[in-house]
């Protein structure tokens, strides 16, 4: 185990005051006969693309409507094939949602960034109309490419902008507009010049869960594995873990639970029936958060929102970065437990049934504790409050 990446080095917490004179929202017209004191607040977040911007921004805006604000989502349409993920997920808790048609243009070729000044446009057009409609008393940018269009066209329009950044390398959208925003948080430290380091915004269930002394209490047996590939899959891990269980002997093997997303599910159970090797192979997993308690170890990315809920709870984690992440974030994410002692980090480019397979041999329950610990030390976790107290904060009363 100690020959994958894992070094101790001492964290800083430098917190940088909020600009000096933010823009403070003024109030929104009431109902006819309502006082101003009774008055509905309004939020209106910006966040898509994927679920590291999505499951953050759904944390804030169920803890603002919890606390009786009116919560709009403004995020992307998608192809005429393939709605967006925001587009799915949004509307299901609840939520007004507010399409765009405007989509990245990293990676997607010379024509697509030839015609984005036309498409900005019609993206500024269409975000100035939203924010006339919605009429909200701040905007919450969650990252993505659909923040920027958004939240320009809202400080134009004299609305205070609440940002906060998910990844260890900060978005191109996001190191735009933190210099236009009136406060700036990050998930991990040192990201934006300005930013203050709270966390990420984290669903309720991720928090308050039984520390991990408490979880490994009375644990025997085989070493409890989880191994997640996201809503999407991660064929990497589809084909090398079976590979790597079929090398342990029967009696020694993990108990694993392999989650793939719905495209791979099939090919997985082939990949285990091939390997000759026996696990619970699902597509999806409903609570995410009792899965994680549940491990002993997790073999993951190191998507934002896994890093950061992963520390929450306390697990031992492998993770083996998308190294076709923008920016590489997925291994400044995971670098920052592995370089406490919380975490392994294994590159997909050195990922192998061999390797794999000694790593899990090599696990013990107690050193998978004493990462669990050394992890769960890091997590910041009250980054939902503080995002909600920054737009009440905003917003005049």
């Amino acid at each position: 185990m100690n020959t994958l990446s894992r070094r101790t080095v001492a964290s800083s917490d430098k917190l940088q005051a909020a600009p000096a004179q933010p823009r403070v929202a003024a109030p929104t017209p009431t109902q006819p006969g309502s006082s101003n004191a009774a008055r509905i607040r309004c939020a209106l977040v910006m966040a898509g693309g994927t679920g590291g911007h999505i499951f953050p921004g759904l944390a804030v805006a169920h803890e603002l409507r919890a606390q009786g604000w009116t919560v709009c989502w403004l995020g992307g349409k998608g192809s005429k094939h393939n709605a967006s993920m925001e587009s799915r997920l949004v509307p299901a808790q609840g939520y007004r949602f507010e399409a765009l048609d405007f989509s990245g243009v990293r990676g997607k070729g010379a024509m697509t960034l030839a015609l984005l000044p036309l498409r900005l446009l019609r993206a500024f057009w269409q975000s100035i109309q939203v924010v006339r409609r919605v009429r909200p008393d701040v905007v919450i940018g969650m990252g993505g490419y659909i923040t920027f269009p958004g939240a320009m066209m809202a400080v134009l329009l004299g609305k205070p902008l609440v940002l906060h950044e998910q990844n260890a390398v900060a978005g191109m959208a996001n190191r735009v507009l933190a210099g236009v925003a009136d406060r700036v948080y990050s998930a991990f430290p040192d990201v934006l010049a300005k930013a203050r380091w709270v966390g990420n915004p984290l669903r309720r269930e991720f928090i308050g869960q039984p520390p991990p002394e408490k979880r490994f209490a009375g644990r025997s047996g085989p070493l409890r594995v989880l191994v997640v590939g996201g809503s999407l899959g991660a064929r990497v891990l589809n084909d090398t873990v079976p590979q790597a269980l079929a090398l342990i002997a029967q009696e020694l093997r993990p108990q694993v639970i392999h989650q793939s997303g719905s495209a791979q599910i099939d090919a997985l159970r082939a990949n285990y029936q091939r390997a000759g090797v026996e696990a619970e192979l699902v597509p999806f997993i409903d609570d995410m958060a009792s899965a994680f308690a549940n491990a002993d170890l997790v073999v993951c990315r190191a998507g934002a929102s896994t890093v950061t809920e992963i520390a929450a709870l306390g697990v031992a984690a492998l993770f083996v970065p998308l190294p076709s992440a923008v920016d590489d974030h997925q291994s400044r994410n995971a670098r920052f437990l592995v370089d406490q002692g919380g975490g392994w980090l294994l590159p997909q480019a050195e990922l192998s049934a061999d390797r794999l397979a000694q790593f899990f041999q090599q696990a013990t329950r107690e050193s998978l504790l004493a990462c669990a610990a050394t992890a769960r030390r890091c997590a910041k976790t009250d980054a939902t409050a503080q995002v909600v107290r920054a737009c009440a904060e905003l917003v005049v009363s």
